[in-house]
């Protein structure tokens, strides 16, 4: 108690409490499930892509990523491209098909991208449009150079389930290599550097394989044969077909089979038995060759 000065009547002071109460808030409880969910679905999606690419094949993973790529560029470049996959995007003349007034057409846009099955089978026309036009330009080749008259029975260029090839195979007087050796005659040379020039026009990588016939080797070397033999002539038209101007890069393969792939299977010994398969691989061939050299 206090009493105030004059005052006999003493007085209480007020007593003020003050209490703080804390609020506690409840977070919500089911959040991270939602979290879950989403970094399921993600995975799940991840794991669903890793299980589609592993089914296609690496050739037809490049094509799909060449066809993806490439018209895309066209298209940005508002330019004009005879590629016939480019052509279902960007038209016959360049324009854009996407693109209209500014804005982009997303319901055309999504007509126009194909499926993977649509795509790949778009690029093996498009590969085998590009491989004919090859076979054209080498029949041209032999038909109007003159240095090819005498040759034309020696020639002869088909498609085969790897791709185009061109065979160059012996006449009974007139060898492409001297007998026994790897040495080409100078016809072949020539043959050899105006068809390697000309595989320049197509990107595909090439494959060479030297043949003989089941004639057995005569040279008289230890451990030499027609394996070696056929091997060593393949290699050195690989290399008159690099000196005639094809790219060196494009070479991948060269072997030699001996008599194991005979030409006339009815006439071990014929000539024609002799001979040098040059082969402008598709994409199949040569996805069959990167796999078998693990890569």
């Amino acid at each position: 108690m206090v009493s105030s000065p004059g005052k006999s009547k003493p007085f209480k002071r007020k007593i003020i409490i003050r209490r703080i109460r804390r609020v506690v808030r409840v977070r919500p409880l089911g959040l991270w499930k939602i979290a879950y969910a989403d970094f399921v679905t993600a995975l799940m999606a991840f794991f669903l892509l890793l299980w589609l690419l592993s089914a296609v094949s690496v050739a037809d993973r490049r094509a799909i990523e060449k066809y993806y790529k490439t018209p895309l560029l066209v298209v940005l470049a508002g330019g004009k491209s005879d590629d016939l996959a480019s052509s279902q995007i960007t038209g016959a003349q360049g324009e854009n098909k996407v693109m209209e007034s500014g804005q982009v057409q997303y319901g055309a846009q999504t007509e126009l991208i194909p499926s993977v099955a649509d795509a790949v089978r778009l690029l093996h026309l498009q590969e085998l449009a590009r491989l004919q036009s090859l076979k054209t330009t080498l029949e041209q080749l032999m038909n109007t150079d003159p240095r090819f008259s005498q040759y034309k029975d020696q020639l002869q260029i088909d498609m085969t389930t790897e791709g185009l090839r061109v065979m160059i195979v012996d006449a009974k007087n007139r060898p492409m290599f001297e007998v026994g050796s790897a040495v080409l005659q100078p016809y072949a040379v020539e043959i050899l550097r105006s068809v390697g020039k000309t595989l320049n026009q197509v990107p595909n990588k090439i494959g060479l394989s030297g043949h003989t016939d089941a004639a057995p080797y005569q040279g008289g070397n230890t451990g030499y044969s027609n394996w070696e033999l056929s091997a060593d002539r393949a290699n050195a038209s690989r290399r008159e077909l690099i000196a005639g101007g094809m790219e060196q890069s494009k070479i991948l393969r060269v072997v030699g089979l001996a008599n194991s792939m005979l030409f006339n299977p009815a006439n071990p010994l014929d000539a024609r038995n002799r001979r040098i398969s040059i082969i402008v691989m598709n994409r199949k061939s040569e996805a069959a060759v990167l796999e078998e050299a693990g890569q």
